[in-house]
């Protein structure tokens, strides 16, 4: 192909390549890059001896998250999770693929819940788990860009599946997961939530700002965007899918949280309103240098079951 239709095979795909750099990064810009990168990578090498483009952007990209991933860790990884050697002997039954049921549980949850969930498991998990369940990447395409065998990159994603079906993905018994934190770290994600919620219950704008990025982002998922439009007769504030900036946050904030509880949110400390104690809405907090980096909003029933949910006293 000459550069133009080079470019024209790249736009071709871009879609599909960006769906799989958002779950594996959980970041519109990440994704971005992660794109602008494979593009580079595919002009410096041209498609003469290239047979599938389609599988090696695949795998290129794959490789450029899982390289990005490992870079935003904190702790070293080790060569392979806890319980997955390289040589693992007999498989685990039923890893080659989801059951109907399975798979249709899982489409349930891909949302803003499974993105949630997906920023916890280990960076192999996520990508073996992503690619095969998700975009339907063959293990024999999987494992070298995980530099593992086919077996063992089968076994990365039925633990990744299993982990998201349970919605336990951040509270693994070894706390070894990425998006773990320590003590100390969740008591001040804690202090930073509730000095948030406070601010919101009393319109304190100022206080709201205090302890929001200022490049924060407000998700929310299509069950919360439709709650808020049909309860728009009874005062409740229009709700947009995304909203971005500290000052467009603090006053979609302002003056509301009124029943909102500090809760652990797939291991990490958030807020849900839970009248009775049943979660109805949740909130996921990422909190970054003491400030709200990223609120996500979940109402879909579904997808809140699948986060675990823990109310904190």
């Amino acid at each position: 192909m000459n550069p133009d239709e080079l470019a024209t095979a790249f736009e071709q795909h871009r879609p599909r390549l960006r769906a799989v750099a958002y779950r594996m990064l959980g970041n519109p810009d990440d994704a971005d890059d992660a794109l602008q990168e494979a593009w580079l990578r595919l002009n410096r090498t041209g498609d003469a001896e290239i047979d599938n483009l389609a599988a090696w952007l695949t795998t290129v990209t794959g490789r450029i998250c899982l390289d990005m991933l490992r870079s935003r860790s904190t702790r070293r990884e080790a060569p392979l999770p806890s319980g997955l050697p390289d040589d693992p002997g007999p498989e685990l039954p039923h890893d080659d693929a989801p059951d109907p049921a399975q798979e249709a549980e899982l489409a349930d949850v891909v949302g803003l819940a499974m993105q949630i969930v997906l920023q916890s498991l280990d960076p192999a998990e996520r990508l073996a788990f992503v690619l095969h369940d998700l975009f339907a990447v063959p293990y024999e395409q999987i494992a070298p860009v995980l530099g593992r065998s086919v077996t063992a990159s089968r076994q990365l994603a039925s633990r990744g599946r299993r982990r998201v079906q349970s919605g336990a993905a951040a509270q693994d018994a070894t706390g070894a997961g990425s998006g773990s934190r320590t003590a100390a770290e969740t008591r001040t994600d804690r202090q930073v939530v509730e000095a948030f919620l406070t601010a919101s219950r009393t319109g304190d704008l100022a206080g709201l700002l205090a302890v929001l990025a200022p490049d924060v982002v407000l998700r929310a998922d299509q069950t919360a965007v439709e709650t808020a439009a049909a309860s728009a007769d009874k005062g409740a504030p229009l709700l947009a899918r995304e909203v971005r900036g500290a000052a467009a946050v603090a006053e979609s904030f302002r003056g509301r949280a009124g029943g909102a509880v500090p809760a652990l949110v797939g291991g990490s400390v958030g807020f849900t309103w839970a009248p009775g104690g049943t979660p109805r809405a949740v909130f996921a907090v990422v909190v970054h240098d003491g400030r709200i980096a990223s609120v996500d909003l979940v109402g879909d029933p579904a997808a809140i079951a699948v986060l675990g949910v823990e109310l904190l006293g």
